[in-house]
């Protein structure tokens, strides 16, 4: 079991993705470089995956090099996390400030990275 409340660090990204997923897969090198440049200021990363198959799910978080704490009830859309965020698409990444607020959502690369360093330089 892993709390999000527990999991929060000053700002926290909720990435909604799945080994399936080509465009998921393409951003996972930014997600990665992300969390090397920032993990030590505060951010944190938790991959929400809709996967259905786990060794699926598993080789892909080891061949992506994904170190970030992983969570998948293997249920596919009918992921519980993603229809509580209302996720309709992948990759979603959700942002949230050091309370678990929402502050920005589907943001990749560059304009995501250009989102945590503004936070976390507050």
């Amino acid at each position: 079991m892993v709390s999000l409340k527990g999991s929060l660090g000053k700002v926290t990204i909720v990435d909604f993705w799945a080994s399936w997923c080509g465009p998921c897969r393409a951003e996972n090198p930014n997600m990665v470089a992300l969390y090397k440049e920032f993990h030590s200021k505060g951010l944190n990363i938790i991959g929400v995956s809709l996967d259905k198959d786990a060794k699926k799910w598993k080789e892909a978080i080891a061949k992506d090099q994904l170190t970030w704490t992983q969570v998948s009830n293997l249920k596919y859309w009918d992921e519980p996390i993603a229809k509580q965020y209302q996720v309709e698409s992948i990759p979603a990444p959700f942002v949230l400030d050091a309370s678990g607020k929402v502050v920005a959502k589907n943001l990749v690369g560059a304009e995501l990275r250009a989102k945590i360093a503004e936070l976390l330089a507050q």
